[in-house]
Formats: C-alpha cells, structure tokens, sequence
C-alpha cells in the first residue's frame, strides 16, 4: 500500500501546486485548505463540498493528521491546561492553554526539546531532540482547541524550541496562520519569542508576515547573558539589538522584552538602568517573569543554583521600570503544579 504523503503544513500555494501536479483542479486544493486550517477538519469525510469519489480519492492520496493528543492536565490553580502531542515518528512535546480574564493564550512548540541550553529553562535542560513541522505547530492550535471551553484568541510560540533554529517551518506555518481563509486567528494575535538568532530576526521582518516579536532578554551585560544563555556567545546581544530596530521599524510593532528574575543575578540596580537605556531605544515593553523551580528536571551545574528573585524585590524592580516611563507587565506564574508554568515545558520520559 502506497504512504499517504502529508498535506498538513502545506501553505496554500504549495497545495496548489500539488493537487495540479496530481491531476487535481486548482480549486479544489482551496476547498482543502480552507477545511484543513479555517474549519479545522481531521478527515477528508469531513468536507462535504467535495464529491464522495474525490473525497475517497484524497483520503487514498494525502494524510490530515500529524500528532496524537495523548495526554492532557489541568491546573488546580488557575485553569491552566497542559497538553501531551505525540509525533508520527514517536516523539512527545508539550503545549498549554493559559486562560486570563480577556483572553486564552495557547503556548506552542516548535522543536522537540531545545539545543540551546538556556540555564532558567527545563526544555533546554532537556536537550534537542528535533525540528517539529509546520503541520506539528499548526495542529497544536487545532488539538488543543477541541472541546476547550473559550475560543484561542492568542497564540505565542514560546513552548519547546527555538523557532528561529526551525525558521522554515515556523514562517511556513505563520504564512498558514495568516491565510485570508485561515479565519480563526490573525498574526497580530500571534507572537515568535526568540532567544536571538540575529540574521533571522532580519528576515522574519522581510517576509511581510506582521507577527509580534518576542525576546528572550534576561540581561542587558554581555558577560550575564552568555552565562546563564549561551546563544549569546555566538550571536551576541549587540547584534541582536541591531536586528530588533530593524524589526521593529519594518513591521511597524512594539518589541517585547522578556526577562526571568534570578536573584543575584539579574535584578540588580545597574540591571534596571540598562534594561531603561535599552527600552528607549525602539518601540518595547517589557515583560518580567518569577523564575519557576526546575526541579522536576534535576538539573546539575548553574541550572540547579538557580533562585528566583523574592516577590518583593520583583515589585520594587517593575515600579523603577514604570517610573522611567517604560511599559511593563508582571507575569503571573500558572500552570506550576502540573510543571506548565514559564520555562518549566520538558519531557522526562514520565509522562506518557
């Protein structure tokens, strides 16, 4: 029997050009898209403005399904809920729903753990195992939305991996996202945290697609950031900045800079005085986050020195923020009983 090849992760135009190649009419391809990615269906029965002997034809020829949703927790703190998606080649990840007064946030992956060995985050203390596909990102949203009680209105690839390490993919599956017929979300709703991989931040912006930028700040000191993030030594926060105008200037939004409080570390009086010469200079708002025990990942080395910066100091840092005219929001932790808390996604081999 023939493998089905899958369509799940093709772009519109990319669809086009295989159903021609496969003797199918132009439109057709259209009508799949739209039932794939607008109305979010598993199956080819499923789309009943195809005849039935297409339909049959289709589900011979082409595959819809991606992942398998294995497992799901829910916080008993807050509604947070986490999600276990099993790959086709047997892989597990991590994505989760963070619901908030105005608006439900699903949190996506885009790699199977992550290279980068970022010392505050339990993926990076998890390794990398691989790049998902931009069918596995997109069917995250598609899964994890099933039966969940409010519509996602707000998506951040912030989960597993480095999006820009897996850059055709992830732009592959926001050019899906920002499909006219992808009706569900718009990339003004969707933002790419990066942790900075300077040259694709350049062509992120160049590709037209107005998603929202994220950066994975956490100090403004060269000497800190590759300490506790050694991306940094390759692409170093100097260059990156560089790149963060550009984009900031080219999509026309606001940059955010995300920031884990490490007492000791990164929350001292020169680190509020840096984080203010940064923030003015491009369009920013920053993002501060309480540091989430890695414990379930017993980590060894820095990892495992690792405190967070007490609630009080946290506060005083924000309001020096604040009163240096800077945007700034406090994230709440969620989701930390059942590890889906901020930096805390990693697969430990417990889990399925």
């Amino acid at each position: 029997m023939r493998k089905k090849e899958q369509i799940k992760g093709l772009t519109l135009p990319e669809l086009q050009g295989l159903f021609v190649t496969n003797g199918h009419e132009k439109f057709r391809a259209t009508q799949v898209f739209n039932w794939m990615y607008n109305h979010k269906v598993l199956s080819f029965t499923d789309m009943n403005n195809i005849s039935k002997d297409l339909r049959a034809t289709l589900d011979e020829q082409y595959s819809l399904i991606t992942l398998e949703k294995v497992k799901e927790q829910s916080s008993l703190q807050n509604g947070t809920k986490k999600f276990l998606f099993k790959t086709q080649d047997g892989f597990v990840i991590e994505s989760v729903i963070i619901p908030d007064n105005d608006r439900t946030t699903l949190c996506l992956s885009t790699q199977v753990g992550c290279p980068l060995d970022c010392k505050f985050c339990a993926t990076g203390v998890m390794g990398y195992k691989k790049n998902l596909t931009a069918g596995e990102i997109f069917d995250q949203y598609l899964l994890a939305g099933v039966n969940y009680e409010r519509p996602i209105s707000n998506v951040v690839y912030m989960g597993m991996g480095e999006p820009l390490l897996n850059y055709e993919a992830t732009v592959r599956s926001l050019s899906i996202f920002g499909e006219e017929l992808t009706k569900g979300i718009s990339l003004k709703k969707i933002t790419v945290s990066t942790a900075g991989i300077a040259h694709k931040i350049k062509e992120l912006a160049d590709t037209g697609l107005k998603c929202k930028l994220a950066f994975s700040l956490h100090s403004c000191f060269e000497d800190t950031r590759s300490l506790i993030m050694p991306i940094n030594k390759k692409y170093s926060l100097k260059e990156n900045v560089k790149e963060l105008r550009y984009f900031a200037q080219k999509t026309d939004t606001r940059i955010t800079f995300e920031y884990v409080m490490l007492q000791g570390i990164n929350d001292r009086k020169e680190d509020v005085q840096a984080i203010i010469k940064l923030c003015r200079s491009m369009p920013s708002k920053v993002n501060i986050i309480p540091f989430n025990s890695l414990a379930h990942m017993n980590p060894t080395g820095l990892s495992a020195e690792l405190v967070p910066t007490s609630k009080k100091k946290i506060d005083e840092f924000a309001d020096e923020l604040r009163n240096a005219n800077l945007t700034v929001m406090l994230r709440d932790t969620k989701g930390e009983d059942i590890a889906a808390a901020c930096g805390q996604l990693a697969i430990t081999g417990t889990e399925v």
